[in-house]
C-alpha cells in the first residue's frame, strides 16, 4: 500500500507548473481585457491541474503494465516500483479525469456548448498518450500533443471561459506556453532514451537522438523569449518576462553540457521554475 507522500510523489510535481501556469497567462490576457473573472479562472485552474495529475498518474499505470518503467531513472513510479497496485493508480487516475469533467461541465454551462468538446478531447488525450493499445506518445507524438492541450487549448480555453471571445493575444501567449511544456517532456524523455529505446517506447527524443534532442530543449527554452519581443510591440509592459531570461540559463548549460541519467533530474525544476517565473511576469504584463 503506498503511502500519502509516496502518492503525491507519484502525481509527478515538479510538472505540474505545465498546468497551472497558462491558466494564470490565460488570466492575464482577460485581464488586460478588462473582463477577468477569478471564480471561473479558478475552476480552469483545478480543470487543468486534476487533468495533468490524471495524465501523470495514467501514464504511471500505462507504462507501468507494459514493463517500460521497470529500469527507468527519475522520480517514483507507483506501478513500475511496485509500491502500489496498478488497479489503485487506474482508479485514482480515472477519478482525476471525473473531477475535471465535472468542472468542465460548470465552465461549459455558463459559456458555450462546444467546451464540452475541447473538455473530450482533453481527457481522450490524456488516456491516449500511453494508454490503449496503439498510445501515441509511443510514436513520437507527445511534443505535439504537450504544445496543444498545455499551450494553445490551455491559454485560449482560459480566455475564453472569462472574456467569451478569443482575442490575439491570448494565441500569442499561448505559443511560449507551449514551447516551456515541450521543454519539460524533452528533458523528460532525454533522460529516459537508453530505457525508452530498450523497451520500444519511439519517443520523439529517441527519434531525434541524443544531441537534436538537447537543441530541441534549447529552443524551447529560448524562443519564448522572443515571441515577448513579438509581443511587446503593441504591449510595451509584456517585456517584464524578459525578466525571467537568467533561469533558463542553469537548466539550458546542464543540457547542452551532456548532463544525463539523474543529473538530468533537477533540470526537471529548473524548467518548472523557468516556467513558473516566465507565466507569471508575461501575465503581470498583459495584464497592465
Amino acid at each position: 500500500m503506498a503511502t500519502l507522500s509516496e502518492w503525491v510523489a507519484g502525481s509527478r510535481p515538479r510538472t505540474l507548473p505545465t498546468s497551472v501556469v497558462p491558466v494564470v497567462v490565460g488570466t492575464g490576457v482577460a485581464a488586460g481585457e478588462g473582463d477577468a473573472i477569478w471564480w471561473r479562472a479558478l475552476l480552469a485552474g483545478f480543470v487543468a491541474l486534476v487533468l495533468q495529475i490524471g495524465v501523470n498518474y495514467s501514464n504511471d499505470y500505462s507504462d507501468g503494465v507494459r514493463g517500460t518503467d521497470e529500469k527507468r531513472v527519475g522520480p517514483l513510479r507507483l506501478v513500475g516500483s511496485r509500491v502500489a497496485p496498478p488497479k489503485q493508480v487506474l482508479a485514482a487516475a480515472f477519478g482525476c479525469f471525473g473531477a475535471a469533467a465535472v468542472a468542465g461541465l460548470v465552465l461549459a454551462a455558463v459559456t458555450t456548448w462546444w467546451l464540452l468538446l475541447v473538455g473530450a478531447a482533453s481527457i481522450l488525450a490524456a488516456w491516449f498518450y500511453t494508454g490503449g493499445k496503439n498510445p501515441y506518445g509511443y510514436r513520437a507524438l507527445g511534443e505535439i500533443s504537450v504544445f496543444v492541450f498545455f499551450g494553445l487549448v490551455a491559454v485560449v480555453g482560459t480566455v475564453y471561459v472569462q472574456v467569451e471571445g478569443l482575442p490575439w493575444e491570448a494565441w500569442a501567449a499561448a505559443v511560449p506556453l507551449g514551447l516551456l511544456a515541450c521543454g519539460l517532456l524533452a528533458v523528460n524523455n532525454l533522460r529516459d532514451i537508453p530505457t525508452d529505446r530498450e523497451s520500444g517506447k519511439k519517443t520523439l527524443a529517441v527519434v531525434l537522438g541524443d544531441r537534436w534532442t538537447r537543441v530541441m530543449y534549447a529552443a524551447c527554452t529560448a524562443l519564448p523569449f522572443m515571441v515577448v519581443l513579438a509581443i511587446s510591440a503593441p504591449h510595451p509592459w509584456a517585456l517584464i518576462a524578459l525578466l525571467a531570461a537568467p533561469l533558463s540559463l542553469p537548466p539550458t548549460q546542464k543540457v547542452l553540457n551532456g548532463a544525463t541519467g539523474p543529473a538530468l533530474i533537477p533540470v526537471l525544476g529548473e524548467t518548472g521554475r523557468l516556467q513558473i517565473a516566465y507565466g507569471v511576469l508575461l501575465a503581470v504584463g498583459l495584464a497592465l
